[in-house]
């Protein structure tokens, strides 16, 4: 992800989290550690070209923040017009190859309890719930369920994963 996708992808995010979007800001500083030697912060975004323009649409996006050996999910999302088609399986792949790359025993994140479709996806690429966050989610004041996969797991859960899920995704944002 890149500063020019910003724009978009908050178009996407107030879609998809209309009550608890995250703010330009919050992007911003997101991708301000997301550069150089000492980068602490991932994000990517999936995009499609339409035909036959060739005009760009980003349809998915994910952020990992890594720190000490521990990673967190920041955000993953897709474009309801590409849920059960991978992609969330796709961006979560390329998360945990990251946390791999920035050297994380475990791998971290929230998601609202109300979530189920995005815990089926985590569960399926090892991770386990390890806690609850009262209303972490405001203002609906919704909790937030904590989930943890280890790393030493990943390389075998993702290479297992495609094998037996691939193109069967759905997938939303924490």
């Amino acid at each position: 992800m890149r500063w020019w996708d910003i724009e978009p992808v908050l178009a996407l995010e107030r879609a998809l989290f209309p009550e608890d979007a995250w703010s330009p800001g919050m992007f911003w500083s997101e991708l301000a550690h997301a550069r150089g030697p000492r980068a602490t912060r991932y994000y990517v975004v999936a995009e499609t070209a339409s035909e036959p323009t060739g005009e760009r649409r980003i349809v998915g996006y994910a952020g990992l923040a890594a720190a000490g050996g521990l990673g967190d999910v920041q955000t993953i999302a897709a474009a309801r017009d590409h849920w059960s088609t991978g992609l969330g399986s796709r961006l979560l792949t390329d998360l945990l190859q990251r946390a791999t790359a920035f050297e994380c025993a475990e791998v971290l994140l929230e998601v609202r309890v109300d979530n189920t479709r995005a815990q089926r996806l985590y569960e399926r690429f090892g991770f386990e719930p390890i806690g609850f966050r009262r209303g972490y989610y405001q203002p609906g004041n919704v909790d937030a369920l904590v989930m943890r996969h280890r790393a030493q797991d990943t390389a075998q859960d993702t290479a297992q994963d495609r094998e037996t899920h691939d193109g069967a995704r759905e997938t939303a944002g924490n």
